[in-house]
């Protein structure tokens, strides 16, 4: 996430402008910007130029400037926004503009942007300016020549409010993901009756882009008019062939417990057929509770949130919420946070026994105290606005080691964790996988609304854990 920068006449309060009888031959005006790659991003989004000069930095290496550049025409628009709003100013009429790009702008690069009269045109109000960009060496990089009508009236007015620009790329968080496991080998992931197009894209895509090995265990008819339907190809991919999706959930569980996959990937059928099929698996159950953990990246944060469990366990217990906060670290681990940031959840930041999470949450901080939850920073109660704004927790007073930067989410029950979830995806724009812990094996439990990016996404967890499972089993 990146905020995109203003000038430096953002704090003016009021914009003005120079007429043309008060303009004169050697007049000149100037401001000054430093060259971020946020700057570079956002004029790529604004723009469409995606050029990988730009923005591809293995690429640009290999290039005549060997890195990143900005665009041009960045250059180009440090002009026009002094000559909109410096000289002449607000009222000002562009008619050419001609540019010669002498030197590359690279990230970091302060810049002076300068414009100075060289012509008046009585007749037609029109005023020529040279224009220079400079560095912060002093070199050129840009030099052009401006045509433009002055106004001819006085004009003063408060600064436009702009809307504050956010910068969110989830793709690029994402693949961040995706590289952090690439040198591990696939692991064999027993995909369970993806008989939806996204299901199926999901798993072919995380199997090409060599997160897993899918095995397809579906009733092998549906799966190919599935897979003829949205134009994907199933050569060798093997499929189980069973009847239903009781019986996919059973035979994927099976294979798992007999060591013939290490993974499990939910498709297109209800959670709860596949859970029961789990925890009736006593091969696979271990001495830690199932539960489930959402991967968020979301816009407005600057990392990665773990939020449990929303998913699985529906009014947890105190000792069943100390193994779900254990699940949580575990996995917080494995994504290298070696001692993640904890925020247990309630509706106040208060201890009061009106509110019964607020209890469970004094009494997990004592058991992390003592030890019996290890490996996290761990705090609360505390509410959702403290958890992420360390803003929020400054105005309450609040004296938290966790408050404002949160990696771990644990949330009172399942209702406020869907809840929570759904409003980070549909509202905060977020971008979520997720993953069972707490089994023999990791499980991608995603949900059937999941597009493809998010069933990739959870197969790099599922993989990393598996990876983790071989080390040390759970």
């Amino acid at each position: 996430m990146s905020e995109q920068p203003g000038n430096n006449n953002d704090a003016r309060a009021v914009i003005v402008n120079v007429v043309y009888d008060d303009i004169y031959l050697g007049q000149s005006a100037r401001q000054v910007r430093t060259l971020t790659n946020a700057d570079i991003q956002a004029f790529a989004a604004l723009s469409g130029d995606v050029n990988p000069a730009h923005l591809d930095a293995v690429y640009a290496e290999h290039t005549l400037f060997h890195g990143v550049i900005a665009h041009g025409m960045w250059g180009g628009a440090l002009i026009s926004t002094l000559l909109g709003t410096e000289l002449p100013g607000p009222g000002t009429i562009y008619l050419e503009q001609n540019l010669h790009f002498v030197k590359p702008v690279r990230i970091g690069d302060t810049l002076t942007i300068s414009a100075t009269v060289t012509a008046k045109d009585d007749l037609k109000k029109r005023v020529t300016l040279d224009c220079k960009i400079v560095n912060q060496d002093g070199a050129a990089v840009v030099l052009g020549t401006a045509l433009v009508i002055a106004p001819t009236e006085r004009v003063s007015r408060p600064r436009a409010h702009l809307p504050q620009l956010k910068l969110f790329d989830g793709a690029q968080r994402q693949q961040v993901m995706l590289e952090s496991v690439s040198q591990l080998e696939a692991v064999r992931c027993a995909v369970v009756h993806p008989c939806d197009a996204d299901s199926l894209q999901g798993a072919l895509e995380a199997g090409q882009r060599g997160l897993i090995v899918p095995v397809l265990v579906a009733p092998a008819a549906k799966l190919r008019q599935v897979a003829q339907a949205a134009g994907l190809d199933l050569a060798g991919i093997e499929i189980v062939d069973v009847p239903h999706s009781h019986a996919a959930a059973e035979r994927a569980v099976a294979m798992a417990a007999a060591g013939e996959v290490e993974a499990l990937m939910k498709g297109s059928l209800h959670t709860d057929e596949l859970m029961h099929a789990v925890l009736t698996c006593l091969a696979l159950r271990t001495k830690r509770r199932l539960s489930h953990v959402f991967h968020f990246d979301i816009p407005m944060y600057d990392k990665a949130l773990l939020l449990t469990d929303a998913a699985l366990n529906i009014a947890p217990t105190l000792l069943e919420k100390a193994d779900i906060l254990q699940n949580a670290i575990s996995l917080a681990h494995a994504l290298k946070i070696p001692m993640p940031r904890v925020a247990i959840l309630s509706a106040v930041e208060t201890v009061t026994p009106k509110i019964a999470s607020t209890i469970d949450a004094a009494a997990l901080c004592k058991m992390a105290q003592r030890q019996q939850i290890t490996g996290a920073i761990v705090d609360g109660p505390l509410a959702f606005d403290n958890a992420i704004s360390a803003d929020a927790a400054r105005i309450k007073d609040i004296d938290s080691p966790v408050a404002g930067q949160a990696d771990i989410l644990l949330v009172p029950d399942l209702e406020s964790g869907n809840m929570l979830a759904k409003q980070l995806e549909y509202l905060a724009g977020a971008s979520s996988c997720g993953v069972v812990l707490g089994a023999k094996v990791p499980i991608a439990l995603t949900s059937r609304a999941d597009g493809p990016a998010s069933r990739v996404a959870s197969a790099a967890l599922v993989k990393l854990l598996a990876h983790q499972y071989r080390k040390a089993a759970p």
